[in-house]
């Protein structure tokens, strides 16, 4: 295939998938002292997303004990890979699925991956695109741009942009633009349009500030802003002004407010609270509501036990009726007030179904079901997404992984 994406796009993240792919935790530093919990919740992920779709599990080791333990708890739809993996954050590391329906051809964008450019235990997640590429039969194309004379592949975590597959993106300038962390040398705005513009055929952008305190990736837009349709933006706000969010997330706001959609109509705005500050080990944690997953007919969306947690519930469940409530506990930790899903570097989302009914599973002990009428969140997907209509299953993929 030439270089000419004319007609490509990535899909809006709540387009149809066939798939999501999602990685077995190993690495115990991710987790500090949680570990032990961690591979319970992934089971409870697996086994809710399995219903409406296919699973694509990634296992880097024992994966007799895993095939055991995923027949124990009798999930079917889903196939197993070797693939070796340093974290489990596949929505970074992972493929970017593009599509093209007039010629139906299916392209996997190879992002180079490096941790975030803080961490460098990071070579084996920069392969995983090759082993997915192979599996799924897409084709890989690397992204690049010449720069001063110098072909350069870029840099890229999905968890740094957002779109809403009809060609606008939301991006910040903390984590693209900063010399902290930085992923692309010298890189400037111009750079990574003309870059998505070409590959992802993205004509209109929406550059935000800042992201969240305490967010090791240095400012991801998935923290804080996320389409949930073409024309519908949910973006966190702080309440308190004297909280270290305040200021940041209120720019970002007034930001949205003046964005218009590719086709020259303003967003409507959703505004979501953040949630209390949380403290791990006098760490603040990243935690927000924005960290959401829309799949086939289910969302992730981690809550923290905290007052803020009714009030982003009735935002996702228009119909404020919590319905039949049903109480999932998984593994409670004495000596914390959090689920084994928090830890100072990450927040692992937990489900929540979208199926005439919203599942929300605390980040402390519980999960909580409601109705909810499907047609009043439109639009939306969390890891990456390859559309439904193309020919196998593993076409249309979702990656989950890093919030």
């Amino acid at each position: 295939m030439n270089e000419n994406f004319n007609g490509f796009r990535m899909p809006a993240e709540w387009e149809p998938q066939n798939s999501v792919w999602i990685a077995w935790p190993y690495n115990k530093n991710d987790w500090p002292g949680l570990y032990q919990f961690i591979p319970e919740v992934i089971l409870k992920i697996i086994k809710k997303i399995s219903k409406n779709q296919k699973i694509n599990l990634i296992v880097s080791k024992n994966i007799k004990n895993i095939k055991k333990l995923i027949k124990l708890n009798k999930i079917k739809n889903i196939n197993f890979h070797y693939i070796k993996t340093d974290r489990i954050w596949l929505r970074d590391s992972g493929p970017i699925f593009i599509t093209n329906k007039v010629e139906k051809k299916k392209v996997i964008l190879n992002f180079g991956f490096n941790g975030w450019s803080k961490y460098k235990n990071y070579k084996n997640d920069n392969k995983i695109n090759n082993s997915i590429s192979k599996i799924a039969n897409f084709k890989k194309i690397d992204p690049i741009i010449k720069k001063k004379g110098r072909i350069r592949k870029i840099i890229m975590e999905g968890g740094a942009f957002d779109v809403n597959g009809s060609g606008t993106i939301l991006l910040t300038e903390e984590c693209l633009l900063s010399k902290i962390q930085e992923r692309n040398k010298n890189f400037k705005k111009k750079d990574y349009e003309k870059m998505f513009n070409k590959y992802l055929n993205i004509k209109n952008f929406i550059w935000l500030k800042k992201g969240i305190a305490g967010d090791d990736t240095h400012g991801h837009v998935d923290d804080i802003s996320r389409f949930v349709s073409r024309n519908t933006i949910m973006t966190a706000v702080e309440n308190n002004k004297k909280d270290i969010n305040y200021k940041n997330l209120n720019k970002n706001l007034n930001i949205l407010k003046e964005s218009k959609c590719e086709k020259g109509k303003k967003f409507k705005i959703i505004k979501v609270p953040m949630p209390s500050p949380i403290y791990i080990e006098n760490t603040r944690v990243p935690a927000s509501y924005m960290n959401f997953y829309i799949c086939n007919k289910k969302i992730i969306l981690p809550i923290f036990r905290v007052k803020e947690d009714n009030i982003a519930i009735k935002i996702f469940n228009p119909s404020n009726s919590m319905g039949k409530v049903r109480i999932i506990t998984p593994v409670e930790i004495a000596s914390k007030r959090f689920l084994n899903l928090i830890s100072p570097l990450f927040i692992m989302p937990y489900i929540l179904v979208r199926e005439r009914e919203i599942v929300v599973t605390d980040q402390i002990t519980s999960t909580h079901e409601s109705a909810i009428p499907m047609e009043k969140i439109e639009e939306a997907s969390y890891l990456t997404s390859t559309p439904s209509g193309l020919p196998d299953a593993s076409d249309n993929s979702n990656r989950i992984g890093r919030p």
